[in-house]
């Protein structure tokens, strides 16, 4: 019989804006979509910026638990795209 600890099992969290968690973000990631493989460095900076920036309007976001903080990472959407580009 496997015994495992609940302490031990990865607890998910929700893709959603949270305010406790993202003060204590001290890592920011982007993921982007191999749609847009072919954008310059320079643009794909000035976009995850803004993203960045505005964290609780990010379509599709996720937090990362890790030992001192948490990890944000904010996936890039045309929705978002869309949003920023107003900016």
């Amino acid at each position: 019989m496997e015994v495992t600890s609940s302490l031990s099992e990865k607890v998910p969290m929700p893709n959603q804006f949270d305010p406790y968690r993202d003060a204590l973000v001290i890592e920011k990631h982007t993921v982007w979509p191999d749609e847009y493989e072919d954008w310059s460095e320079n643009d794909r900076s000035r976009i995850e910026t803004l993203l960045h920036a505005s964290p609780e309007e990010a379509l599709d976001l996720d937090y990362v638990r890790q030992h001192s903080g948490f990890a944000r990472i904010i996936t890039v959407t045309p929705d978002d795209l869309e949003r920023v580009a107003a900016t």
